[in-house]
């Protein structure tokens, strides 16, 4: 005996109806009141989702029945415990409502499918095709999708096609406790297959593995971490459209040049000779051509000293026939010595030193190596260290 009605002729249907039949009532009335067809029925519209979400819900369904709008606020199911209408609806219908909210019908879409793809410099620098191979879930095409013979699929009896169990504790009187999760029997599907009348090809599962070749156009330009993103390639599964392949690029590390936006950067090491008297130097592109450059003799070439080459860095993404620059950090190797005879010839080649006065009575001392990178290694262990130790002892007096 159903103690109130207003949920049921909310939607025009009978107590005791089925739920196929609620789905008929809900799907007409809410395209008729839907507040972007019809604005001055949106108290209609909330009244037509709010029954429609009491009565589909199995358990909310089983407290109306027994008590009433009543029983759903003391089991703490009203007010905020109900969807946003505007939910409910994108949830049934898959989308937006024409073009007030959203435009076109949105369906229900699968995960997408992430793979990362490392790529050379090179291949970044001259564009490749890559083929990939994936595996894959697909509509079984031997039950289209079913999991069984038609008409096997039956709802589950144990959440009786919710997918979730609930559990009611009365914690005091009028004050109700509601446990939900997923319902083990149809591991969360709402409906069940007899093992005898399961499809051969893929269990019950309703897809299997497939092999899907890939074929990744890698463009002039792109950069570590861009995407390219294959529509609909992604995971197939029944009543969802398919989500997309996302394949991530990873840049290597190159021997030789590292990437800044569209510069490409490198160190160049020159002999103390070179950087006094002059040199020519050949690089070795990406793309495999030789580049001279020359520093002509009187001209000296400091160590740190940085230069660049216009146009001869990365192609621009979409705009490959514009480069970034090609930078040149210089490095100077020096002699760790020098004979002493060649000492008197090497002054007279070099600018005179300044002549020092050293004043009576100096202190001679002795110059020891240095390295810096060690001597911070060193640093950050001693304060590791002392924060271990709980630091320096601090002793506050307090007066009283």
């Amino acid at each position: 005996m159903v103690k109130e009605t207003t949920f049921y002729d909310v939607l025009g249907v009978k107590p005791g109806c089925a739920q196929e039949d609620l789905k008929k009532a809900y799907r007409k009335l809410a395209l008729k009141y839907h507040p972007d067809k019809n604005p001055n029925e949106g108290e209609r519209f909330k009244q037509i989702s709010q029954a429609y979400e009491v009565l589909s819900n199995p358990e909310k369904k089983r407290i109306y029945d027994q008590g009433g709008e009543q029983a759903l606020k003391e089991g703490g199911m009203s007010g905020g415990g109900f969807s946003s209408p505007m939910d409910i609806f994108d949830m049934f219908f898959g989308g937006g409502f024409g073009g007030g909210r959203g435009g076109r019908r949105r369906e229900r879409k699968g995960q997408d499918v992430i793979h990362q793809l490392s790529v050379s410099l090179e291949e970044l620098y001259k564009g490749t095709v890559r083929k990939l191979a994936l595996q894959k879930n697909v509509i079984c095409d031997k039950c289209e999708g079913i999991g069984g013979k038609k008409g096997s699929v039956e709802q589950c009896p144990t959440c009786r096609g919710s997918g979730m169990q609930v559990q009611i504790q009365q914690l005091a009187p009028g004050m109700i406790q509601q446990l939900q999760s997923m319902c083990s029997d149809c591991k969360g599907q709402g409906e069940r297959i007899n093992p005898r009348d399961r499809c051969k090809h893929c269990n019950g599962r309703k897809t299997v593995r497939d092999r899907k070749i890939l074929e990744v156009h890698v463009d002039k330009g792109m950069v570590d971490g861009q995407k390219i993103v294959f529509t609909g390639e992604g995971d197939q599964e029944p009543e969802l459209e398919p989500g997309d392949i996302v394949i991530l690029l990873d840049e290597k590390e190159h021997e030789v040049f590292k990437r800044t936006g569209n510069d490409l950067i490198m160190r160049m090491q020159l002999e103390l000779v070179e950087a006094l008297c002059g040199f020519q130097k050949v690089i070795r592109t990406l793309d495999d051509r030789d580049l001279v450059v020359t520093c002509i003799p009187g001209e000296v070439t400091k160590h740190g000293d940085v230069k660049c080459v216009l146009n001869e860095g990365m192609p621009v993404y979409k705009d490959p026939f514009t480069r970034g620059r090609l930078i040149i950090q210089f490095v100077v190797n020096f002699p760790k010595i020098i004979d002493p005879v060649m000492i008197p010839a090497l002054e007279q080649c070099l600018p005179p030193r300044e002549e020092v006065m050293i004043p009576d009575g100096a202190e001679e001392c002795m110059l020891t190596d240095l390295d810096p990178e060690q001597e911070s290694r060193r640093r950050n262990t001693r304060q590791v260290y002392e924060e271990d130790e709980g630091g320096p002892s601090r002793v506050q007096c307090a007066t009283h």
